[in-house]
């Protein structure tokens, strides 16, 4: 019986973090309350301490599985090289990741939130984006080396800086042409470090 208990404390454990990545992604880390996060996980409020210390807690758990996630999504499908760039700018530069905000990147979604978290937060995005970045900067072939994560955080910060604006405008045409122009901003980023 301890087994199951052990098991089930862990599902509904992952479950709450899942339930709560998507929820932090529409609505903000400071527009979601612990309440709300719960009623997500088919929870109740008394269950919350029995799985996290704190709502940073929580957070710093929830932005680290959603980075996970991002990371798979992003690269698990990708070709190797520059075509994997390619298709991985295409694929978040997309009206579908746009309008999509359960499976918007955490990055584009929450970064303003996370820059004014406490350092576990920070630290679990940090020590998890880098994993995606390490990844996109492993497609590159630069002239040097050393240079290539910095480039890769550049293309990060270009391109959910350009899905942001891309969601908050109100013009759907300009909206696509803004995501359109990130596209071809980002394969120049690119292609300049493929010919250097």
């Amino acid at each position: 019986m301890a087994r199951y208990a052990k098991e089930h404390k862990q599902e509904t454990r992952r479950r709450i973090i899942e339930t709560a990545g998507r929820r932090f992604k529409r609505d903000g880390i400071d527009g979601s309350g612990v309440a709300t996060l719960m009623s997500d996980a088919g929870l109740t409020n008394g269950a919350f301490y029995a799985h996290f210390t704190s709502k940073d807690d929580l957070v710093a758990h929830a932005v680290a599985d959603q980075l996970h996630t991002q990371y798979a999504d992003l690269c698990a499908q990708a070709a190797p090289g520059f075509a994997g760039l390619e298709q991985m700018v295409r694929q978040y530069l997309s009206p579908e990741h746009r309008d999509n905000p359960d499976d918007l990147c955490p990055s584009a979604a929450l970064l303003d939130e996370i820059g004014r978290s406490p350092e576990a937060v920070r630290q679990a995005y940090t020590t998890n984006v880098l994993v995606l970045i390490d990844e996109i900067a492993a497609r590159f072939t630069p002239a040097n080396p050393a240079s290539a994560r910095v480039k890769a955080l550049s293309l990060l910060g270009q391109l959910a800086g350009t899905l942001q604006l891309s969601r908050a405008l109100t013009d759907p045409e300009l909206s696509d042409q803004l995501l359109e122009q990130g596209v071809q901003n980002a394969l120049a980023l690119i292609g300049t470090d493929q010919h250097s």
